[in-house]
């Protein structure tokens, strides 16, 4: 499967921005989907995932309550919704898709396939 990120920019502390990914191919259901972003200097780190068929999702301690991923199937895109952002939520936020996992996994080397990354900037 290939993944397309797209939907960052600049925008000030306090603000909005919602990422989308779209899929190709015809199983995008059968993966879990995860988002993960990787500020400058710092590792890749897991932010949110949702199930194959998106009636569990789960999130990094430091975005609950302000980010909300969902997926649409039928359109093979899954998105993450990000309010009251912070300058430390500034990083390359990027896509992936895992075929194996039962549930979720919050691990990268879970995730078979990865987007190209969508850079997200928050100003103070």
């Amino acid at each position: 499967v290939q993944l397309q990120a797209s939907g960052g920019g600049l925008v000030q502390a306090g603000g909005s921005l919602r990422l989308s990914c779209a899929a190709s191919g015809r199983t995008f259901s059968r993966y879990v989907m995860g988002w993960f972003r990787q500020a400058p200097g710092k590792e890749r780190e897991f932010v949110a995932a949702i199930t194959r068929g998106g009636g569990s999702t789960y999130y990094v301690d430091s975005v609950k309550g302000r980010f909300t991923i969902s997926r649409d199937n039928a359109k093979n895109t899954v998105y993450l919704q990000m309010n009251s952002l912070k300058p430390e939520d500034t990083a390359v936020y990027y896509c992936a898709a895992d075929y194996g996992s039962p549930g979720y996994s919050n691990s990268r080397t879970s995730y078979d396939y990865w987007g190209q990354g969508t850079l997200v900037t928050v100003s103070s």
